[in-house]
């Protein structure tokens, strides 16, 4: 079934449920699914309203521009998604394949409703899983200088290669699946809310090569994974999803790497699942998500 997805936030007021289904009423379409959250310390509204597209008797643009004439005095910003117009997403990567491949495998079962045209890397590893999954895969590598000017112009070429590669391809969302390079904050700026990370959730704490072996070494109980949209601080961005299983001092730290990799697996795969079905509104530093 063809469907249109209306995001909507803006300050609390009265009024606004019955304003906005008057609305889609007066255009002919039905609802078909209608989720609302009101941040009351903040005193915003959200919504996220599924619509019948098989009811819209005018063009896509005419209902933009009249929802527009809507949203103004109410101070509604707002996004519309439509069903049938697929996001074109492109995976990033390293050398570790396990989110990779999951994702792959979740998009080729029609799990995750998009079009994958192509995987980036900065190093040639990951190729062959490309190959059999039949996606282009293009080699964005970085070369090594001691000198540190030449290696930050190097990683601003580098990462320039990739940004014309995302534009040439008109790509909407970009998935870092365990991509370690660092993005700059012009990179992620320009392409706000529209690049999903993944990282274990035992950071700040265990920063660095081997986190896991550390996290052993200092007894942790508990280990996970978070996915988010990335900012200028990597790391730190609007969280889109969580989860943690507990460990014992019976793990080896070949334990909390396999457990760590499947964390992240599932996490990575809901947010990108929530981002590609229109279920994410951000506000600030944090989202709003939507079931």
């Amino acid at each position: 079934m063809e469907s249109i997805v209306f995001l909507v936030q803006c300050p609390d007021q009265r009024g606004l449920v019955a304003k906005i289904s008057t609305f889609f009423y007066q255009q002919g379409l039905n609802i078909l699914d209608c989720q609302e959250h009101v941040d009351t310390v903040e005193k915003q509204y959200f919504m996220r309203l599924k619509l019948d597209g098989k009811g819209l008797h005018s063009s896509r643009k005419t209902l933009e521009e009249e929802f527009t004439l809507l949203a103004e005095p109410l101070g509604l910003k707002w996004s519309v998604h439509y069903s049938d117009q697929l996001q074109r997403v492109a995976l990033l990567v390293t050398k570790t394949s396990h989110c990779l491949y999951d994702l792959l495998v979740r998009h080729e079962q029609n799990e995750l409703q998009c079009a994958i045209p192509l995987i980036i890397s900065n190093h040639p590893h990951l190729e062959s899983v490309a190959e059999k999954f039949r996606i282009p895969f293009y080699c964005c590598a970085v070369q090594k200088f001691d000198d540190p000017q030449l290696q930050k112009a190097e990683r601003l070429r580098q990462e320039n290669e990739v940004d014309a590669l995302l534009d040439k391809h008109h790509i909407d969302l970009t998935i870092l699946a365990r991509y370690m390079l660092i993005l700059s904050a012009e990179f992620t700026e320009r392409r706000r809310s529209k690049v999903i990370n993944v990282h274990h959730a035992i950071l700040p704490a265990f920063k660095g090569a081997n986190p896991y072996r550390r996290a052993w070494e200092r007894g942790v109980k508990m280990i996970g994974a978070t996915s988010h949209y990335a900012t200028a601080d990597l790391d730190e961005g609007p969280i889109i999803d969580q989860d943690v299983e507990r460990v014992t001092h019976e793990s080896s730290p070949k334990d909390l790497v396999r457990m760590g990799a499947d964390i992240e697996r599932v996490v990575l795969a809901r947010a990108v699942k929530a981002h590609l079905e229109s279920r994410i509104i951000v506000q600030g530093n944090k989202t709003i998500l939507f079931s």
